[in-house]
């Protein structure tokens, strides 16, 4: 977070039971979400400069922070659930997530809803809190009409 210049307010909590040992070294696993005690906590502001990197495909101003090549991955369709890359990379393969968004177009999302939408095909990113999830489409075709005017 710190080549994006984030703030010093985020903050990632493991769940109180997902300690593992790797290589003798004791630390909190990913617990897949802010919720049930766990996850990454963040302000509106670091989530938009999280998505501008994804958006900008890993690349913060002249340094490559993320691996084109990971992010690659991250926005390819899983075999158990196309809808999803991985890391939070929900996907919009065949349109299903968002109708009216690009195929390309993916999201970051977390409980609340919060929303991280990246589409790269109208250099669009938007950052939305505590939206109900089935508004999510909707939300989106409007921004989306909105910036075609």
């Amino acid at each position: 977070m710190d080549p994006i210049g984030a703030s010093t307010s985020w903050r990632w909590h493991g769940y109180r039971n997902s300690w593992v040992t790797l290589d003798g070294i004791r630390m909190n696993s990913v617990s897949g979400g802010g919720h049930w005690g766990g996850g990454m906590q963040l302000s509106a502001l670091d989530q938009a400069r999280f998505g501008y990197l994804t958006l900008n495909k890993g690349r913060w101003n002249d340094r490559q922070v993320l691996s084109e090549k990971w992010l690659t991955m991250a926005e390819t369709p899983t075999e158990a659930n196309t809808g999803y890359g991985f890391m939070n990379f929900f996907l919009n393969t065949d349109h299903e997530s968002i109708p009216a968004a690009p195929e390309s177009a993916f999201s970051h999302r977390g409980a609340g809803t919060n929303l991280i939408y990246v589409d790269r095909e109208n250099n669009l990113l938007v950052v939305a809190r505590w939206i109900n999830g089935s508004a999510i489409p909707e939300f989106i075709e409007k921004i989306l009409a909105a910036t075609s005017l």
